[in-house]
Parts: structure tokens; sequence; C-alpha cells
């Protein structure tokens, strides 16, 4: 019997909290499913910093390298000055793992939950793939003259024919295996950004040509997030940049019913992944247990997915479905109707 190493970050904030509930319908579907796991715990974050003066050990990535997958609860802590936790732990990770996709389902479960105005379930249910190792992220560029009137801040976007295809290429993959429409959105900004996306145009045509079962088309960025409001039925699997990325999940996070949902992934698919609600640590409700921790389930679900569990994977997101539309009286933190744990009972109990 396969038995599975997981690496558990709990994080900051109201990250242990929810990572408690998703390690409790973790082992509830591995048990109905007949699989083994072990899991060790790191607990780098915050309160290391603070006590150490250390963001990471030297020897985090590879310890980190040793597991299946890593479960990671929040980083970012209000007595740390921000960009410190974020790029020495959450940046340093996806780039040392070379965790170059970051996938991000955006579906709706209920209505009740929606923003958008006559909106069902079948409407928002897409996929965005951004690229999650380049671009603007790279850190890449310099001050001219700072402190002075002639000051000037470059900022660099680098994106490599390399970084940009293996990115498309996975993205076609999914939209095969499990786009509903099969169809790819490359969505960029070809007018202005002349360059860069010159090189995804290009590229994200050419692989194209191996795809001819694949529909595909081309949006603006801004475009794509007009039509995220109006028209988000238009989408199916969507490919974009690491910046762009970035903007347009949380916008499909709010349409989905809010950030107590939004689920993501960093993948490598031939190395070590990592799984987060994109939530963030939410530090004014630690200790409260009223955080949704529906988020961090959904990110456990697609590790199991990850590593090859497929049918639990799907268990445990139709056991989300089914609290979020029969239990929930909202999906936004102390307002659920639920304790924290309580919901996450709930997910075990209709699995």
């Amino acid at each position: 019997m396969k038995c599975y190493k997981f690496a558990v970050i709990p994080g900051d904030g109201t990250g242990p909290e929810v990572v408690n509930e998703g390690l409790k319908v973790l082992a509830a579907v591995a048990q109905k499913n007949g699989f083994k796991y072990e899991t060790t715990h790191f607990d780098f974050g915050g309160e290391r910093f603070m006590r150490t003066g250390e963001v990471l050990p030297k020897t985090a990535v590879e310890d980190l390298k040793k597991f299946d997958s890593i479960f990671l609860g929040a980083i970012g802590h209000p007595d740390v000055k921000p960009g410190i936790l974020e790029k020495g732990i959450l940046l340093k990770l996806r780039f040392d793992l070379d965790q170059y996709i970051n996938l991000r389902p955006v579906q709706l479960f209920d209505e009740r939950f929606c923003p958008l105005k006559d909106k069902k379930p079948s409407d928002i249910d897409f996929v965005v793939v951004r690229e999650n190792s380049e671009g603007l992220y790279k850190g890449l560029g310099e001050f001219q003259n700072k402190g002075t009137p002639e000051e000037v801040a470059i900022q660099v976007s680098h994106n490599t024919r390399k970084g940009v295809e293996r990115c498309i290429r996975y993205a076609f993959e999914y939209a095969r295996n499990y786009g509903k429409k099969k169809q790819l959105t490359l969505c960029g900004k070809t007018n202005v950004l002349t360059f860069a996306f010159d090189l995804w145009e290009r590229t994200f045509y050419e692989v194209a040509k191996e795809y001819p079962d694949i529909k595909t088309d081309y949006a603006h960025v801004d475009a794509t997030t007009m039509w995220f409001v109006k028209n988000p039925e238009w989408f199916d699997v969507i490919v974009t940049d690491n910046m762009f990325g970035d903007i347009i999940t949380d916008l499909g996070a709010m349409i989905q019913g809010g950030m107590g949902l939004a689920a993501g992934g960093n993948i490598n698919p031939n190395g070590v992944s990592m799984f987060e609600p994109i939530g963030g640590s939410a530090p004014k409700y630690t200790g409260k247990n009223v955080i949704n921790p529906l988020a961090a389930v959904c990110a456990m679900a697609m590790m199991l997915r990850e590593v090859g569990e497929e049918g639990a994977a799907s268990q445990v997101e139709t056991s989300v479905k089914t609290v979020v539309t029969t239990k929930l009286k909202s999906v936004a933190a102390g307002k659920m109707g639920y304790s924290t744990a309580e919901v996450g009972d709930l997910v075990v109990k209709h699995l």
C-alpha cells in the first residue's frame, strides 16, 4: 500500500486553524479510500522569524524535496514588515522548488453567495493556469537616482521561451484532461506589452498546433476582468503570466463566493507541489474559531488529486459542495452558522 509523505506548514494567523480542518478531512478520506500517509510539521512563519531572526533555515528547501507534497496554511504576520515572509518563504519555495504553475479553480457552489446578478453555478466554473516562476515576480530591476526628483524605478518582466512554453503546454494538457468545453484562452496585453506578450502569443499558437482538439482564443487582461463579471460562462481554462494571473484570480475568488472557498496549487509536475487557501492569514480572526476552512479543505483535495488520489479528491470536493449548499448561511468568517471546527466536521460527515 502506498504511503504518502506530506509536509505541513500551518504558518501564521488563522493558518493553523484551517490546516487542522484540512487534516481532519484528510484522515477521514484516507480511511475511507484505504491509503496511508505521514505528516511532518514545519514551523515556518512569523512567530519563528521573530524568535530566531531566520525566515527559512538553510536546509528547508532540501528537506521539503523529500516529500510527496506540501500543505500550507498561510503566511503573513501583523508584527513582521510586509514582504519579508512573503518573499522569504512563499516566493523562495515557489522558485527553489520550481513550482512553475499556479493553478486556481474558480467554481461557484451556490448562487446565494455570488455577487453577480442571475449567475448560477453552471456559469462560473473555470480554471486559471498562472505562470508562477517568471515575469515581474522574478525581482529584476533597479533604482536610478533614488531619493532625488529624477528618481527612476525599473521593474523587469522576465519571460523565457522555456518558461512560457512549459506553462502553456501544461494549460493545454489541463484543458484536454479536465476542460468542460476543451477551450483555452490566452490572457495578455499584446497591444502594449509588445515584447513579453509577443513571446506568449507566438508560443501559444505554435503549441496549439499540437492540440487540434482544443479550441483557442485570446483576451486582453482588462477585457478578461470585464468578462469575468459580465459573462464568466465564456471561460473554461485560462492561461496567463504571473502578474495578470495574480490579479484575475482574486476577482475569480470573489465571483465564486469569496476567499473562504478559494484554493490554489503551486505545482511542479515533476517535483514537489504546494497547496494552500489563497485568502491569507486573516490575523483579526486568529483563535476565534470563526474562519471558513473550506478553502484549505479544497486545497487538500487538490493535493490528493496531484498525488494520484483522484477518487478521494472528488469525494472531498463533493462533500464541500454539499455543505455549502445545504448547511451554511454564509461563506464569510463568523457568519457561517457554524464554527471553523464544526464546518470541518460537516465535511467529514458528508464524505
